[in-house]
């Protein structure tokens, strides 16, 4: 991969929607390919970056805004980024474009509330339901889907390997990553 192929795959979806189990796989993918590649996490970047930080719109926007700048900067230097965050405000993903250019490919994670609900194993949806938690996206908190994302992966209709492919070919397709060679 060379240098000038630095990009980030911007995952937006809901909780649950597969963010971080596609990223996983795609990154499995792209490394053996050669790949140097960074995963920003939305869950590990609250943790080691955005630590204080609440659930208020204003807090979602900061660990946004934080998360966009490391991807502006390792893209920037020639490193694939893969972002797997919630970031359910479309004017802050808006910044991260804008900041990034033609490097911010924005993947939307579709996934309906019922099917997100049905797949989380840490049960926060029921949580959220029950009013438990409060400012959780998709229940008691707004999540504006994209408008006009490059990709949109329905994890309803494909299975994350599947998934993966399709992020692989668009990949391949515009030439930021080399194709497979067959084995």
């Amino acid at each position: 991969m060379s240098e000038e192929n630095g990009f980030t795959l911007w995952f937006t979806g809901l909780s649950g929607a597969g963010k971080t189990t596609i990223s996983h796989l795609l990154a499995t993918d792209l490394e053996a390919r050669g790949s140097k590649l960074e995963i920003l996490d939305g869950d590990v970047v609250r943790e080691n970056l955005s630590k204080g930080l609440g659930f208020s719109k204003e807090d979602r926007d900061i660990n946004i805004r934080r998360i966009a700048f490391v991807a502006d900067l390792l893209s920037r230097n020639g490193t694939p980024v893969i972002t797997a965050a919630i970031s359910p405000y479309r004017s802050i993903r808006d910044e991260a474009r804008e900041l990034m250019g033609d490097r911010f490919i924005e993947v939307y994670i579709e996934a309906s509330v019922d099917t997100c609900a049905e797949r989380d194993v840490k049960g926060l949806y029921a949580k959220a339901f029950s009013g438990e938690i409060k400012e959780f996206t998709g229940v008691s908190d707004p999540y504006e889907a994209p408008e006009n994302p490059e990709v949109v992966i329905k994890t309803e209709e494909h299975p994350p390997e599947e998934s993966a492919a399709i992020l692989l070919a668009y990949l391949e397709e515009r030439d930021l990553i080399p194709a497979a060679v067959a084995s």
